[in-house]
């Protein structure tokens, strides 16, 4: 059984905004002023609403005469290294919407705290929807088969993406990057841990030392999947990936292994189907996903996927415990953050269950 967080009405939770309150109301006379020098076309006056969706960096729709907004900004107080890169985001955004990927259109980075309090992007307000259920409830068999291939083929273009053409080459850093990722996770657990959890242990020593070879180097968005993405309303067809915190130069191989995750994950109202009756739904199985990726990107295949399950759930168990850590402190930005941090331990053993499979 691979259910690793409680069912969820994941539609309800998180579309639609709500009332910003306390220490999340953002300042709109010295925002406006900020839009007005930044953002071309830009007319005031401001409001402001918060969405309901995401945990890790606030985001805010803006409305205004000229249009809606969306911004983003990094969580107030104190932080882990590297972690909430507003900025990178933006940037990588920036690139991509340079060669024509499927984006949100990007107005303007502020690096000055004084304007908000902290660090912030702002970005154009896509029109279409957001599908936060793997299920797809109301869609006919065919139009979720579509979909499905619709994320596998926009996955590919980002792999074919031209790096000196979007202005990306040195978005990440050179050498292999599992390796770096494992380190780096390592890390951010260490410096967020608040327990000793035997297979997480487990799994630092195991991955560090298993490393696969990397072939192939491309954008790598580090969180893909059905709910980090606009679709147009009534066709299989993305307007704009979202959430590009995560995102750097990478094995492609982790993104695609972590998009499939969600066929070994139980649904649960989010983005798992392992547990559907996925051809009474139209949904593909995975060994169709693996083949339209692998001719999209002209692989004769792709590697046991098991050591890469392992990973990818080591590194949601990370990420989940830097949630953990700041639901503690008191600066998780979300109310779904303190059911999200109790998915540390469950996804620590359910990254050794795959960890054991790969041994063989």
């Amino acid at each position: 059984m691979t259910q690793i967080t409680p069912p969820i009405d994941a539609q309800n939770a998180f579309t639609g905004t709500v009332e910003p309150e306390g220490q999340d109301v953002l300042d709109l006379d010295r925002l406006a002023e900020w839009m007005r020098a930044n953002v071309p076309g830009f007319e005031g006056p401001l409001s402001q609403a918060k969405f309901k969706g995401g945990q890790s960096n606030p985001t805010y729709k803006l409305s205004s005469p000229s249009g809606d907004y969306v911004l983003r900004r990094k969580p107030f107080g104190k932080l882990l290294p590297s972690a909430h890169a507003v900025d990178r985001e933006f940037r990588v955004q920036s690139g991509l919407e340079k060669v024509g990927f499927p984006v949100a259109p990007q107005y303007g980075l502020c690096e000055d705290d004084d304007v908000i309090g902290s660090m912030f992007y702002v970005m154009g307000m896509v029109e279409g929807h957001s599908i936060w259920n793997g299920a797809m409830p109301d869609h006919s068999p065919e139009e979720r088969r579509a979909h499905y291939f619709q994320m596998t083929d926009v996955l590919a273009r980002l792999h074919a993406v031209d790096l000196g053409e979007a202005g990306l080459e040195d978005y990440g850093k050179p050498g292999n990057y599992f390796e770096r990722q494992i380190g780096r996770w390592t890390k951010q657990y260490r410096m967020s841990e608040t327990e000793t959890l035997a297979p997480m242990e487990n799994l630092i020593e195991y991955l560090a030392r298993s490393v696969p070879e990397q072939t192939r180097t491309s954008v790598v968005h580090g969180d893909y999947r059905i709910d980090n993405m606009i679709w147009a309303k009534g066709k299989p067809e993305v307007l704009a990936v979202l959430d590009w915190e995560l995102s750097t130069l990478g094995d492609p191989l982790a993104d695609f292994t972590y998009f499939c995750l969600a066929w070994v994950t139980d649904n649960g109202g989010r983005s798992g189907v392992l547990d559907l009756d996925r051809a009474a739904l139209g949904i593909p199985e995975l060994d169709a996903i693996v083949e339209r990726y692998c001719e999209a990107t002209g692989r004769d295949s792709v590697p046991d996927m098991n050591w890469y399950f392992a990973y990818n759930f080591f590194r949601l168990a990370g990420i989940m415990q830097g949630i953990k850590k700041r639901v503690i402190d008191g600066t998780a930005s979300s109310a779904h953050a303190k059911a999200m941090s109790e998915r540390v331990g469950p996804l620590a053993e359910l990254a050794w269950g795959f960890a054991e499979k790969a041994q063989g």
